[in-house]
């Protein structure tokens, strides 16, 4: 949240690539406009639990390299889609490990605003709401924007 040492408001967005999270970053812009906030995009990755239990951050470097690439491609894109010529300053952005929900959880914790998409990649078509985002609605430590 804000405090004394932090002078603008933090407006967390939750990032997949999908439409649904580029229009979330969309609107978290507009709104970031308006109130003078600073807008922190979060890309969340994690192994799928199909596979086995997820490695604690160690895999083969190929591995984490192939996907930190494909992911920083993803983040990249979405943001120039919203910041687009130049404009990405007013966006900071970064790539988290972890389950995505969990990990915006965590962002609420500083954040004075979540802003996450109604679902994402996965999501069965026609849900209102994706898991990640009634999660967050349901445990973030600050105000959820879901934005359809």
């Amino acid at each position: 949240m804000t405090s004394e040492t932090t002078q603008r408001p933090v407006v967390v967005v939750g990032l997949d690539g999908s439409a649904e999270s580029i229009a979330a970053l969309r609107w978290a812009r507009r709104y970031a406009e308006a109130t003078g906030a600073q807008v922190r995009a979060v890309l969340a990755w994690h192994y799928p639990s199909a596979v086995g239990p997820a490695p604690t951050g160690v895999a083969p470097a190929a591995v984490t390299d192939e996907v930190r690439e494909r992911l920083e491609h993803t983040l990249t894109q979405a943001v120039s889609e919203v910041y687009p010529g130049g404009q990405e300053a007013g966006v900071a952005a970064r790539i988290s490990y972890g389950h995505p929900a969990e990990v915006l959880i965590g962002e609420s914790e500083e954040a004075d605003l979540l802003v996450v998409g109604s679902r994402g990649h996965g999501a069965f078509t026609g849900m209102f709401a994706g898991s990640v985002s009634v999660t967050c609605v349901n445990h973030a430590r600050c105000p959820v924007a879901v934005i359809r």
